[in-house]
């Protein structure tokens, strides 16, 4: 009940979640899968793991694969050797860092769930590290997945467009006031409303260094906090 945001959502999943259901990357794929109209979001703390860096070319085959599977296995739970599925070899092509990081995945255990109403179906792809997931992963996946199907819900997905390029690196606010390309960056996602831990997720930094770029920003735009950083910045020349 109290995610509320992606970021919410990922601190749940990575933290007592982990007792339960152990993975580092879970993948949800969901809509008509029969006409290949399928939507997908990442949730992962692995660097650079995220929706709006993966290629969708390469996981939709991945997601129709894993979908059949869990159909003729009469849309029940299931856990397997990822090398037992036969998706490294086809995969390793992708070069994106879902791609590379799935190179590294031993196992995964897989479930969904069917909106009988909105006649579309949600899938949930855990894929860990370790060499074989016990069995009461099954009957865990099966107690859990409605409370990760309800949390889901309340968030929106993360696509391309949320994590469109930032205008700073590019523009000429950010050589105005000396700011680095990462500086403008993170301007950027403070401008947007991010706290530090959110931009430390989304640039795969900590809070910590997030912070420190921080005081060099307000340092460079001889300003106390991030109200007045924001401020400053939309009434600089470049942006008049």
């Amino acid at each position: 009940m109290a995610v509320r945001r992606h970021f919410d959502l990922l601190k749940w999943l990575q933290g007592e979640m982990q007792h339960y259901l152990p993975h580092e990357i879970m993948l949800v794929a969901w809509g008509d899968f029969s006409s290949d109209v399928i939507r997908y979001d990442i949730v992962s703390a692995l660097p650079g793991v995220r929706t709006a860096h993966s290629e969708p070319a390469g996981l939709s085959p991945l997601v129709r694969g894993l979908y059949n599977r869990w159909v003729d296995v009469g849309r029940t739970p299931f856990i397997s050797s990822v090398d037992e599925l036969g998706i490294l070899p086809e995969y390793n092509a992708l070069q994106c860092s879902f791609g590379k990081a799935l190179q590294n995945m031993r196992s995964y255990g897989l479930h969904g769930i069917s909106d009988k109403r909105g006649h579309d179906e949600c899938l949930y792809i855990m894929f860990s590290s370790q060499d074989k997931l016990n069995d009461s992963t099954l009957s865990t996946i099966e107690i859990l997945l409605p409370y990760l199907d309800s949390a889901l819900r309340r968030v929106a997905p993360l696509t391309s467009s949320s994590f469109q390029v930032p205008f700073l690196p590019s523009s000429r606010g950010s050589e105005y006031y000396g700011l680095s390309d990462r500086e403008a960056e993170i301007m950027d996602w403070v401008r947007k409303g991010k706290t530090n831990a959110e931009i430390g997720s989304i640039l795969c930094i900590s809070s910590y260094t997030v912070k420190n770029h921080l005081h060099q920003i307000f340092r460079k735009l001889d300003v106390y906090n991030r109200m007045q950083a924001v401020s400053k910045i939309e009434r600089s020349p470049s942006h008049g």
